[in-house]
């Protein structure tokens, strides 16, 4: 059983958190206490010593980041929820921290209940942090790593290196500049996003290609670009004249 702490400023909102807990984990997430002040939840968070903290962004005149500085360590992993799809949202990603959008829908919320359910490890949490602390911090500018959770744990990885990025189900593969490869229990629309601001281009269904490492592209249907680690990908008919805009622009 997964023992949780609920944290936000509207006593609405932890009403229905508390609801869609009871109605679709009651069997996983036990619901340890539930607070609306910074100070009130540092307490409870220090008493319950929970597994899981639902922590809303904004807390009256502090912030969910504001309460997570304040403690020593931590040891319990954190579902953001907001009402903003904001740049925090685009730093979470980043960071591999889960987020559920305000109103909070049941599929997304079992969803991250299952994926908690499957960590058994929490030495990386404080590293999760630091990275997202730092990308908030900047507001984005020096953003250029992302942080990927695989079987393994998490691993740091910097945009640069990305040569391109390969659909495959529910999980993608990272190709590294330096031949490694990186399978990610993401999907690549996951990728899109988050690397969208990055040079990085959806030439096709199944792949994301990093411009920087385009080597040419031919001409035919679609055309398909070569890579300067030799690999040939199709460009999609309908994505080829916005592919040819983006690498005019580099």
């Amino acid at each position: 059983m997964i023992r949780c702490v609920i944290v936000d400023d509207e006593q609405h909102c932890i009403n229905r958190l508390g609801d869609l807990l009871d109605t679709h984990c009651k069997h996983t997430v036990q619901v340890a206490g539930a607070y609306n002040t910074l100070e009130k939840a540092l307490s409870g968070i220090s008493e319950h010593k929970p597994d899981l903290v639902f922590l809303d962004i904004q807390l009256n005149d502090s912030t969910g980041f504001d309460l997570l500085s304040r403690l020593p360590a931590i040891n319990f992993e954190v579902v953001f929820t907001t009402a903003y799809d904001s740049y925090a949202v685009k730093a979470f990603k980043f960071n591999a921290i889960d987020y559920l959008l305000k109103p909070i829908d049941p599929d997304d919320l079992v969803q991250a209940v299952n994926k908690i359910q499957k960590i058994s490890d929490r030495h990386d949490i404080s590293k999760k942090f630091d990275a997202l602390f730092h990308d908030l911090k900047s507001g984005g500018s020096t953003t250029r790593k992302i942080t990927v959770p695989t079987n393994k744990g998490l691993i740091f990885l910097s945009v640069d290196d990305i040569v391109r990025c390969e659909a495959n189900v529910n999980y993608t593969t990272i190709f590294l500049k330096d031949k490694q490869q990186v399978m990610v229990a993401k999907t690549l629309k996951d990728f899109d996003e988050m690397l969208d601001d990055y040079q990085f281009f959806r030439i096709h269904n199944s792949h994301l290609i990093n411009l920087n490492y385009v080597r040419s592209y031919h001409k035919g249907k679609g055309g398909y670009v070569t890579l300067t680690d030799n690999t040939s990908l199709e460009v999609s008919t309908r994505r080829r004249d916005l592919f040819l805009k983006k690498i005019a622009e580099i």
